[in-house]
């Protein structure tokens, strides 16, 4: 149910992140005393096939090249080798260290770890009749696309991954029933919060609702007040690190 510490957890985080992909949370929480509770409403699917493949090309050869996650990464070298002579834009530093072991030489990557940040970045200055290809899953950073569209770039979209919905695991119902301490939310999708809502039995979202919101940004921060969570802070960003030490901070 949560990890098992000597002198019980201060926290008990519930981690949103797709199946099998808790455990960078996992660690920063447990040296900070905490546990985590994975909640998982979605799963990561690869894509392969004909359609995917030749799409992927085509961003390739696009003269910058975006790529959203780490999972985008994993994906698109899973069909073919990441070999472009483009510009390569990381978002975040796990995509851009998901990069580099995959090959890429020279990884750009934003101070601020969100869309508005990539697009402050000095290659989208002057972006105007070029092309710039996203490597994403449908549904992912669509803001980037019709800024970059507004700036004059022609979009190339390859969706080498999707993100399916899932139900939740009982390990993490039971988690979040027999937690007894403090909750909080690790809160880096609002899609994935969604999805979690609409599966819950009213006591347990009831129960949700009383966890601190550890919000990667202000935008998710604003999403998860309109759906009712009242103890509300902003982390730094979405890296697991700055999510924990997010808890320690007065609420918004």
């Amino acid at each position: 149910m949560h990890d098992s510490l000597s002198t019980g957890p201060r926290w008990y985080v519930i981690s949103l992140r797709p199946r099998g992909q808790h455990q960078r949370l996992r660690d920063v929480a447990r040296r900070a005393g905490h546990a985590v509770i994975a909640l998982s409403p979605v799963r990561i699917v690869m894509r392969d096939d004909a359609t995917t493949r030749a799409a992927l090309r085509d961003v390739l050869a696009c003269d910058v090249v975006v790529f959203t996650s780490p999972n985008a990464v994993a994906a698109a070298k899973a069909l073919q080798a990441i070999d472009t002579r483009a510009a390569i834009v990381a978002l975040g530093d796990g995509t851009a260290q998901a990069l580099r072991r995959a090959g890429a030489r020279e990884v750009l990557r934003p101070s601020r770890m969100d869309s508005d940040g990539v697009l402050a970045l000095p290659v989208f200055d002057a972006i105007a009749g070029r092309r710039v290809g996203l490597v994403t899953a449908p549904g992912g950073r669509d803001r980037l696309a019709p800024a970059l569209q507004a700036r004059g770039a022609q979009v190339v979209r390859a969706d080498v991954y999707s993100r399916e919905p899932c139900g939740l695991p009982r390990t993490g119902l039971r988690g979040l029933r027999g937690a007894d301490g403090a909750l909080a939310i690790a809160l880096s999708s609002g899609e994935a919060l969604d999805l979690a809502i609409g599966q819950l039995e009213p006591a347990d979202l009831a129960r949700l609702r009383r966890a601190r919101v550890l919000a990667a940004s202000e935008r998710l921060a604003e999403h998860a007040t309109r759906l009712g969570f009242e103890d509300v802070v902003v982390a730094d960003g979405p890296r697991p690190a700055q999510l924990v030490a997010a808890l320690n901070r007065p609420q918004r």
